[in-house]
């Protein structure tokens, strides 16, 4: 059984886009709602898109750069409370909290494209030189 899980959790991190797919399905037959469905998804899919692109990182410049991760993190967040703070004059962790998550998604979402497009590239670009 701990096998089973450790291979799905490898393979969500290896492919955060058939992650983001199953949890979609998971969420849809439970919740009957598209909209909630997709929400739902991305929000437990942004992690693993996050571990993503750390992996590609190491994969790629075979350094990791964890930390410069933790810190565009940090800085979204004091970013989003600053700007949340000005516009409301008082701050919903909650809603934060939410955009926070769903901003790094798509963050980390273009990034996992990004990266897995330049890795491809460089690949190529190493085989034939």
């Amino acid at each position: 059984m701990s096998n089973i899980i450790s291979v799905l959790f490898a393979t969500i991190v290896t492919a955060p886009v058939l992650g983001l797919f199953m949890f979609y399905v998971c969420a849809r037959y439970i919740t009957k709602n598209n909209k909630r469905s997709f929400h739902v998804a991305v929000d437990t899919s942004t992690l693993f898109f996050i571990l993503a692109v750390h992996f590609l990182i190491v994969i790629i410049w075979e350094r990791s750069y964890l930390w410069i991760i933790m810190i565009v993190l940090v800085s979204i967040a004091m970013i989003m409370v600053i700007t949340h703070y000005r516009i409301k004059q008082e701050i919903q962790f909650r809603k934060v909290f939410k955009g926070f998550w769903r901003f790094n998604f798509l963050l980390f979402f273009l990034a996992y494209f990004c990266l897995a497009l330049f890795g491809v590239i460089q690949r190529i670009y190493e085989a034939f030189s």
